[in-house]
């Protein structure tokens, strides 16, 4: 991440992004401490989802206000870039040193040392996973 707080796609996420036509992303706090990015048609998909969720329930409550509350369009430069908001990068305690990861249709941007921190964590978590703890239609899949 440069001073001014933007981080560069790689070339391979800006393309597929480019190959839908899409420019705007959406940036969002996760609770697990990183930030989330999503295709802004893909977060409008999620948002009305999360917001859907009855607001009695505390855990539906926390995810409103923290997913949809921290919820900031931003766009990408022509370099390909995303400036993050201060705000954010300082919930996430993100620094200059980050760690940008595809998961599937959204990206999570990581603090280098938190990544590396937790990533440890869950390579041990699913190294001692007891048989029959996977989630159903995982039990099928070859890693």
């Amino acid at each position: 991440m440069d001073i001014k707080g933007r981080v560069a796609l790689p070339k391979h996420q800006r393309d597929r992004l480019e190959k839908d036509g899409i420019r705007d992303l959406v940036v969002t706090v996760d609770p697990d401490g990183c930030l989330a990015i999503y295709p802004a048609p893909l977060w409008d998909e999620i948002e009305a989802k999360v917001m859907a969720l009855p607001g009695t329930n505390k855990y539906a409550r926390v995810l409103q206000r923290l997913y949809v509350g921290f919820a900031t369009d931003i766009e990408l430069d022509t370099a390909g870039r995303m400036l993050l908001p201060t705000e954010l990068r300082n919930r996430t305690n993100i620094d200059r040193k980050v760690v940008l990861i595809g998961q599937g249709k959204k990206l999570e941007l990581w603090d280098e040392r938190t990544w590396e921190d937790r990533s440890d964590n869950w390579e041990q978590a699913v190294a001692d996973a007891e048989p029959g703890t996977m989630p159903h239609g995982l039990e099928d899949i070859s890693f």
